[in-house]
């Protein structure tokens, strides 16, 4: 009796990886509200809500009336639509992930 093929082994996706591949422009992973990017000079922030999070490196994200927030890896911060941000990198490699609210889709079984 021939023998089952096993199934592929699932693979992981490495987000710092996938956004080093276009510096500078946010990448939305397929069927879900989150986008990464490798920071490459200033970069201004969708108008979304949701959580800007630093994945490796360090970044400044200006706020609106002379604010700003500095976030390291693992650190995030809620950002609104109705705020404007822009964002720039103080180390080399600094990718952030934004995960937008209301947008959340839950996974297909």
């Amino acid at each position: 009796m021939p023998r089952a093929l096993a199934p592929d082994t699932p693979q992981a996706l490495h987000l710092a990886r996938l956004a080093q591949g276009t510096p500078g422009e946010w990448v939305r992973l397929p069927g879900s509200a989150v986008q990464v990017v490798q920071l490459q000079g200033t970069l201004s922030g969708p108008q979304v809500s949701g959580w800007l999070i630093c994945l490796s490196g360090e970044a400044v994200v200006d706020l609106p009336l002379s604010n700003f927030v500095r976030l390291r890896p693992a650190e995030g911060y809620g950002v609104q639509a109705h705020e404007p941000w822009t964002a720039f990198g103080t180390k080399d490699g600094t990718v952030l992930m934004l995960v937008g609210e209301g947008e959340h889709r839950e996974p297909a079984l």
